[in-house]
């Protein structure tokens, strides 16, 4: 199956202990370092729009992208609940399209490491380079491969809930560079004590922070820093996630 289909419907769910207000802050803490504390920001992989709403809330235009129908949909039910002017597209990250240019482009929660081949990881950063003002700035995360071989790896992860659960089983392959996840749903039905069962297939591919520095320069974009996220301490050998800022090159600064 596609991914985050079935996924969708309780992501959120099983997401409430990721700190999307810390990041949020964060984010924008970094933003602002570049003069960028409002305009337009495109949220790259935005999922059911969690952060892209917390950043609506702090002054920014909010833009958010995303490959998924069904993960749309529900941003979409967050928006008309708060009332935030948010432009959302159904576009796969490798070939999105905006109508002009962004002061700034962020995307969390690992969405590059959804990108397994190192060609289109490079153009999805040719994209965000060609859509980006000049000198405005593209920070996104991605898990490590430490975090893949050492801590998911081989695991089984489950989780029970009231209306849901899941089973999350990891393998990773190391000659690939590759993790896949088989994640198994079970989604209580409407006005029933009945459940059903779903199964879904992810892979991600676990990069290198120098593999990622060079796909980004590659690319035409300026490498600027790095951070084990979200501090501002520099990535160490067991980081498990790291953030990236780069920044807009090739277009000159307007007079």
């Amino acid at each position: 199956m596609e991914a985050y289909t079935s996924f969708a419907e309780v992501y959120d769910t099983f997401m409430d202990n990721v700190p999307y207000e810390e990041w949020a802050e964060y984010l924008a803490e970094l933003l602002q370092e570049y003069d960028i504390e409002d305009g337009l920001v495109l949220d790259l992989g935005c999922g059911t729009g969690s952060l892209t709403e917390i950043l609506a809330t702090k002054g920014y235009d909010m833009i958010g992208a995303d490959g998924s129908a069904e993960m749309l949909e529900i941003a979409m039910e967050k928006k008309a609940q708060s009332g935030h002017d948010i432009l959302y597209l159904l576009q796969d990250m490798r070939e999105f399209e905006l109508y002009g240019t962004v002061r700034a482009v962020v995307s969390v929660c690992d969405c590059v490491n959804y990108i397994t081949d190192e060609k289109e990881l490079e153009q999805v950063f040719r994209l965000v380079n060609n859509y980006l003002d000049p000198e405005g700035i593209f920070i996104f995360d991605f898990n490590t491969e430490y975090k893949y071989k050492e801590i998911l790896g081989e695991q089984t992860i489950a989780e029970d809930r009231e209306d849901c659960s899941f089973i999350w089983d990891n393998y990773y392959y190391e000659d690939e560079s590759m993790n896949e996840y088989e994640l198994t749903l079970f989604i209580k039905e409407q006005d029933s004590n009945l459940y059903r069962k779903y199964q879904e297939m992810h892979y991600q591919k676990a990069y290198t922070l120098d593999a990622m520095r060079e796909l980004v320069e590659w690319s035409g974009l300026e490498f600027v820093t790095a951070y084990d996220a979200y501090t501002r301490k520099a990535p160490t050998e067991t980081s498990e996630r790291i953030c990236v800022v780069a920044r807009e090159h090739g277009k000159g600064v307007p007079n």
